[in-house]
């Protein structure tokens, strides 16, 4: 985009000559088109060598006997010498910085713009003015859009580091979702075998009942029939075990459910709406997803307090929630614990996750919410996820801190503002 110049501000203002008379240098200030100038410009050989102002012309006339005295004389004798000049290529910005820098106040005169030292035009202060005004507004409309890319662009990859931190769990939630399945297969398999065993024992029922009606059967016929309705109901039980079969279908069914609406949960967008969330059932939904994860070398501790809801956008602190247990679950290589703590106390409400993992070194602490920094082999981690559950805490108005020491664990706490009132208690889970 081509910058503008101050040479797009020029007036075309016909410059006075030196020897002109005070008199007739008034006339001209007086002239319709000269009535937005401060002063005019005094030019000898096409070169500016000075500037008469209404300020100046005022003193003149305005003093007693001033016409008389010096209205004859040539302007030269009143005017300044020292016009402010400004090559007509410079930027509107420079331009601007040189007559706030160099312009005398009051103001009372105008500048004069030269190409080459030659005289170009006149410039208004009032113009430049606009002109800045304008410029800025431009900038800021820029400012304001280059702003909202940035904020669209950081949604977008908070959005993409959460699908891939979920990405990553997939593995093991479809495992977790393929235990309860399989055996909620092998019940209806079960259950079906089941009814007909009982359409079989109706049949024998049914068979039993026409030869009754009849009549013509022998006694043993009858005797043959009832034995075998009798050892059908026997095999089919008292419904006892039908019972359980729906009963465990239905438990599996529903933890489906749950690791369904936990992924649900995990990969919406919470955009800018903000709810009343339960911290507790953030942290069992985050353990579900990722309990694959833990579940054979980690012992999960759970210490929940009766904390309040809190005020934030629960797939976001669902993300922080995972980052930070994903990165304790791949700390503790052999077997381990993780805690969970959560309690309430001056005005926040505190989330503790510490892990017996190998630690952090102390050299790399103070790096680790640094974007892109891991220490991950490569295509392990992207290096934006404790960079993201940072700026996703401070977001909520909170602030997570970390403390490690190599070979013992290490302990994440987040703080999170507290509502001023109409806080819910809720009751403690564990």
């Amino acid at each position: 985009m081509a910058v503008a110049t101050i040479a797009s501000l020029a007036i075309t203002v016909p410059p006075i000559a030196p020897h002109a008379i005070i008199e007739d240098v008034s006339e001209y200030f007086l002239a319709p088109e000269n009535e937005q100038l401060l002063s005019l410009p005094v030019v000898e050989d096409g070169r500016p060598v000075g500037v008469v102002s209404r300020y100046q012309m005022m003193n003149v006339f305005l003093k007693r006997y001033g016409r008389e005295l010096h209205g004859r004389k040539p302007v030269a004798t009143l005017m300044s010498r020292t016009p402010l000049l400004i090559a007509a290529e410079q930027p509107l910005e420079d331009a601007s910085r040189y007559v706030t820098g160099n312009m005398r106040f009051p103001i009372t005169e105008d500048f004069i713009i030269v190409h080459d030292d030659r005289y170009v035009g006149v410039g208004v202060v009032l113009d430049l003015l606009k002109a800045m005004e304008q410029q800025l507004a431009g900038r800021s409309r820029q400012l304001a859009k280059a702003y909202s890319e940035l904020k669209s662009s950081q949604s977008q990859l908070v959005q993409s580091e959460k699908m891939a931190s979920l990405g990553q769990m997939v593995a093991g939630v479809a495992h977790e979702i393929n235990t309860p399945l399989g055996y909620v297969h092998n019940n209806i398999e079960l259950f079906v075998e089941h009814q007909r065993q009982q359409a079989a024992a109706l049949d024998g029922y049914a068979l039993l009942l026409r030869l009754i009606e009849a009549g013509d059967s022998s006694a043993e016929v009858l005797a043959q029939q009832l034995e075998r309705v009798r050892q059908m109901h026997a095999e089919l039980g008292d419904g006892a075990e039908t019972e359980a079969l729906l009963g465990d279908t239905l438990y599996g069914i529903g933890q489906i459910a749950e690791l369904v609406t936990s992924l649900k949960n995990f990969s919406r967008v919470d955009r800018t709406t903000t709810d009343d969330v339960d911290i507790n059932e953030c942290l069992e939904t985050t353990l579900k997803i990722a309990h694959n994860s833990l579940k054979h070398h980690v012992t999960v501790i759970r210490q929940y307090g009766d904390i309040p809801l809190v005020n934030g956008m629960p797939s976001k602190l669902n993300q922080v929630f995972l980052n930070l247990i994903t990165n304790a679950a791949q700390a503790i290589e052999q077997q381990g614990r993780l805690l969970l703590r959560t309690y309430a106390e001056n005005d926040y409400l505190h989330v503790v996750i510490e892990d017996s993992g190998k630690g952090i070194p102390a050299a790399v602490l103070p790096k680790i919410f640094d974007p892109f920094f891991t220490t991950k082999p490569v295509g392990q981690g992207t290096g934006l996820g404790l960079a993201i559950s940072y700026r996703i805490i401070q977001e909520h108005g909170g602030d997570i801190r970390v403390a490690s020491r190599e070979g013992v664990g290490t302990r994440f706490v987040i703080r999170l503002p507290l509502p001023r009132s109409g806080a819910v208690t809720l009751a403690a889970a564990s």
